[in-house]
């Protein structure tokens, strides 16, 4: 009984971590989704170069006021433009050029009417002054919201989390994943005592006549909304450098922990330098350098905030201090997985969260990676392939655009065993890690589609994979192998195709006259433990095998995330 119940406690939390931000393609989509999810003509109007976030935090009321400046450039003529900000939140004016600016309010969109006609290529400034009491997260970082905790010593420990939800929870912003700013200012004014860490560079930390502090940090590169965070506590600070060769750069690292972390963070935290090692090797450099790498304590789980990674598992390694793959490989889940996002969804990232499984999938994938870089192959494949029991196959990982909505939960497992599954299609290690180093060169500090990372991956890959692509993205299914073998005293022949949507080959009412197209190579035994490429399709073709017995006939189900169903059509299954 107790191993079972360790088993659901352990199916649970995997069900927990690959369930960020999951809404269910069940749900009926509002006007307030298209408002939150379209990048409709009152957006795309303009271009955000840079946000100026000025705003002070009273914890005991749990409210924050202030404003935001938004410098833009016009990219056609308009004359009114949304913003987004919550509801709850109230908007007290909106300054432009020194003039109050009329606006109105839908759900969480708000509409800036202009006096006149802003002009193209013009580069304006709207400041937005606001207050309110931002909602507060029920279970972060899976809600989005403010988590207002407290030490165990009743220190104030504040921190907030919001993707999914949106960064217009708590200040007024465009707030859609197509447009970053350029650079960003984000000033915090905190009670006595306390500290801020927020993302980029701290430039200034002032204190101000009244007690409390402000603290004025500067990010110098495209972020994405949901990234931009605020920490508030009594912070223990200690730094260390990461000096990579390669590039001959130094990394600035720096650690804020409560006070009483102060020691088993400093060992946990060693992780660090051989997860650089790693990602530096198959990645990249660092992509935000100048504003440097942080990891900073928070209450919730973690989250993956550019240049400010949230940091709340307990210093164990593991998920809390469970081996979720059932490997044994020791590691810190937070640190290695939040990390890999500064590059796949931070450096780069998705215009649409229904493509955020290149976030997530490629987060995953850069775990076995880690593995693989510290304990070889075969511990990638024991690794990458544990991945397959936390994905239920029940809805596409592809969500619907427009609206908000990303895809299922499988984004982080089939995401990571889709990559793994095309790395053994390639079959040429040289080349997949050129490619996905590749992907980072081109693409980085850019938002982009699936299709950009789908067209890049066959044009350098010279495979077609656009079956493969579809399937494995759009569809909830993923391919069968369905086997006819039949044997003689010397040799087997081997009927094989490819079924879809979970149907059986073998049951004739179960049986799809009529399957869309589908073709992917894959690896089995055409001599005794001799793994070589055969292409099915989903049409029968037939091959025989001499000196070998149907026991002996194998399919590399380590190497491709596909399912497996075979019949001896003459002899006993």
């Amino acid at each position: 009984m107790k191993n079972n119940k360790f088993l659901i406690l352990l199916l649970l939390l995997t069900q927990s971590c690959y369930s960020q931000l999951s809404f269910g393609f069940k749900k009926k989509f509002t006007k307030a989704d298209s408002l939150r999810g379209t990048l409709s003509p009152l957006r795309s109007c303009y271009d955000v170069l840079m946000y100026d976030l000025d705003i002070k935090v009273d914890i005991e009321n749990k409210f924050i006021s202030g404003t935001n400046t938004i410098k833009f450039v016009a990219t056609t003529d308009f004359q009114k433009l949304q913003i987004d900000l919550f509801e709850n939140m109230k908007i007290e004016k909106i300054e432009f050029n020194d003039k109050i600016l009329k606006y109105s309010r839908l759900f969480n969109a708000v509409f800036v009417e202009f006096a006149d006609t802003v002009r193209k290529e013009n580069v304006l400034s709207l400041k937005i002054f606001y207050s309110g009491n931002p909602q507060s997260a029920k279970r972060p970082p899976w809600d989005g919201g403010f988590s207002w905790e407290k030490e165990k010593n009743g220190d104030p420990w504040v921190g907030v989390s919001c993707q999914g939800t949106g960064a217009s929870l708590w200040w007024p912003c465009k707030d859609h994943q197509s447009d970053e700013p350029n650079e960003m200012l984000i000033r915090i004014t905190v009670p006595p005592g306390l500290m801020d860490v927020s993302n980029g560079r701290l430039k200034r930390k002032t204190l101000l006549p009244d007690g409390w502090t402000k603290f004025e940090w500067y990010v110098s590169y495209p972020i994405n909304n949901y990234d931009v965070t605020m920490n508030i506590a009594k912070y223990s600070h200690f730094s260390d450098f990461y000096f990579n060769p390669a590039y001959n750069d130094t990394l600035s690292l720096d650690y804020f922990v409560l006070q009483q972390n102060y020691e088993v963070a400093q060992k946990q935290f060693k992780q660090v330098k051989p997860m650089l090692d790693c990602y530096y090797k198959l990645f990249g450099e660092y992509p935000f350098v100048h504003d440097g790498y942080k990891l900073v304590e928070t209450s919730y789980l973690g989250m993956e905030h550019q240049s400010c990674v949230a940091y709340g598992n307990k210093f164990r390694d593991g998920y809390l201090g469970y081996d979720m793959s059932g490997t044994g490989y020791k590691f810190d889940y937070i640190i290695i997985h939040e990390s890999a996002h500064e590059w796949w969804g931070n450096s780069i990232t998705t215009n649409d969260i229904a493509d955020m499984w290149i976030h997530e999938g490629f987060g995953t994938y850069s775990e076995a990676l880690y593995i693989e870089c510290l304990y070889g192959h075969t511990a990638y494949l024991e690794y990458v392939n544990a991945t397959k029991k936390g994905v239920e196959n029940e809805e596409p990982i592809i969500g619907k655009y427009g609206v908000n909505k990303e895809g299922s939960n499988d984004m982080y497992p089939k995401g990571a065993l889709l990559l793994h599954t095309i790395r053994s299609i390639i079959d040429d290690d040289k080349k997949i890690f050129d490619i996905i180093k590749g992907i980072q060169d081109t693409f980085q500090y850019q938002t982009i589609n699936s299709r950009d990372i789908e067209n890049y991956i066959i044009k350098k890959s010279g495979i077609d994979l656009t079956d493969v692509f579809e399937l494995y993205l759009h569809s909830s299914a993923i391919p069968k192998l369905s086997l006819k073998i039949s044997e003689d005293p010397w040799d087997i022949k081997v009927m094989y195709r490819y079924t879809l949507g979970g149907k059986s080959a073998f049951n004739e009412e179960e049986y799809i006259e009529n399957q869309p197209a589908f073709s992917m190579p894959v690896k089995v035994t055409l001599k005794k433990n001799v793994f070589e490429f055969i292409y099915p399709t989903t049409e029968w073709q037939t091959f025989k095998i001499r000196d070998m017995r149907a026991a002996d006939f194998k399919v590399a189900t380590d190497l491709f995330y596909i399912d497996e169903e075979s019949i001896l059509v003459n002899g006993n299954e």
